[in-house]
């Protein structure tokens, strides 16, 4: 799988871009700040329907404008996909395949497979479970639509059970017929938040446990001599599951732990129990990593996620994009070294760099500069100074296929969809660990 085209109408620092792309290595070379790492987020929104740096859209709409459109033409094993992805500051986004109004944004899910290393990757370890449950929810919604209609419906669900339950306290203190219709409407979210829940839940569990070999194997080979590593799964129901559990078991645990903790949750407001406040716990030897590894040993075990991330879809037949944002500038030589070898039988390979010099030696392809220019009170990005492999024996004219052409704009679809907030889940408040 390799991006043919990308083009760029008002995303972010990007008034205008249009990229002509091939397999292989292609680097995006630009001090920081100048819209580098702005090019990879647009195709990161394109495998996940969400930026992996921001909560919402807004930010993602260049100054001025209403809209943002990311249009990409995907080629695999021969076919080429054409999809477009309008983002709006205020409203509802949407998407087309081949020019064609996609009903929800989410269909387009699985149409370019990708997988990002990114600084921020060092959360994966230390930061909060939510960072772990999004990174394990990205890879399960790559396999397909089902899931990640599951997903939103979860969190639909879980937005009406939450506001219910910040509310409920009250009625319940006034009894009579309130108290009543709170108990009642309660039983009816916690049916459906049971339902939607054990699927999430069974999905999650049964990519960890595939993910889990080839994150062992990647850590091993990134540090040969730290001690072995594993994944674990921790339900907030206090109940271990398993591949094996089936999706009724999941949700006959649910259903008894919603009613359990019914008058915990009224009284606090908030939904306590259901996938979004389980965790992903990464264990270096017989201790969970957040808190106990070193720094050093913290960027080995992000980095085998996102390589276990890769070796697991290559094992379903898919070829993801590889996506590295300025990752080699925070790598010391020895993972740099394992990541480039890992890389180099990636069929495309889109990097970012401040300097050219960050890029091992051994990675060699297309080079193109990203410069600013600055307009009254406008600045935006802009793509210069293209240059190919002096052993690829094609010039920079030729291998450039970038153009500032401004009057090409992608238009913004009228048909109807989903904001990325409405696809996304639960608030920060929620999302937070108990």
């Amino acid at each position: 799988m390799f991006v043919r085209e990308l083009h760029l109408r008002d995303f972010r620092s990007w008034r205008a871009a249009d990229v002509e792309l091939s397999p292989g290595s292609t680097i995006f070379v630009g001090r920081n700040g100048f819209g580098k790492t702005n090019v990879l987020e647009a195709l990161y929104y394109l495998t996940h329907l969400r930026s992996h740096r921001v909560s919402g859209d807004g930010p993602l709409v260049h100054h001025g404008a209403g809209t943002a459109t990311i249009t990409s033409t995907v080629e695999n094993d021969g076919r080429e996909l054409t999809v477009g992805l309008t983002i709006k500051a205020e409203g509802s986004n949407t998407a087309t395949i081949n020019q064609s109004p996609a009903r929800r944004p989410r269909e387009i899910v699985g149409i370019l497979r990708s997988v990002l290393f990114a600084p921020e990757d060092l959360l994966l370890i230390r930061g909060d479970p939510g960072d772990r449950r999004r990174f394990l929810d990205e890879l399960v919604a790559q396999r397909g639509p089902r899931w990640a209609a599951a997903r939103a419906d979860y969190d639909r669900v879980l937005r009406q059970r939450s506001a219910l339950l910040k509310t409920a306290g009250a009625a319940m203190r006034r009894g009579g017929p309130d108290a009543d219709s709170v108990i009642s409407t309660l039983d009816v979210w916690d049916a459906q938040l049971a339902e939607h829940g054990s699927q999430v839940t069974a999905g999650r569990i049964a990519v960890l446990a595939e993910l889990e070999p080839h994150f062992a194997a990647s850590y091993a080979s990134v540090a040969p001599h730290s001690r072995p590593t594993t994944l674990r799964y921790r339900a907030s129901s206090d109940v271990e599951f398993d591949p094996s559990t089936s999706v009724e078991e999941i949700a006959e645990v649910l259903t008894r732990r919603l009613v359990e903790l019914r008058g915990k949750e009224i009284d606090r407001g908030v939904c306590l129990v259901g996938p979004h406040r389980d965790e992903i716990d990464v264990i270096l030897g017989t201790d969970v990593a957040k808190g106990y590894a070193s720094h050093g040993e913290s960027w080995s075990l992000a980095l085998a996620l996102r390589l276990g991330s890769v070796e697991l879809l290559r094992a379903e037949g898919i070829e993801p994009v590889i996506l590295l944002d300025d990752v080699f500038a925070e790598l010391d030589a020895a993972r740099r070294a394992k990541l480039a070898a890992f890389t180099a039988s990636a069929e495309q390979l889109l990097i970012t760099a401040a300097v050219g010099e960050d890029i091992p030696a051994d990675i060699g392809g297309r080079r193109i500069e990203v410069d600013i220019v600055e307009s009254g009170d406008d600045r935006y990005s802009v793509m210069s100074g293209v240059t190919a492999d002096e052993e690829s024996g094609v010039t920079a004219d030729e291998e450039s296929g970038v153009t500032a052409d401004e009057e090409s704009g992608v238009t913004a679809d009228e048909e109807s969809g989903v904001t990325a907030d409405e696809e996304s889940g639960v608030t920060g408040d929620e999302e937070s660990a108990s």
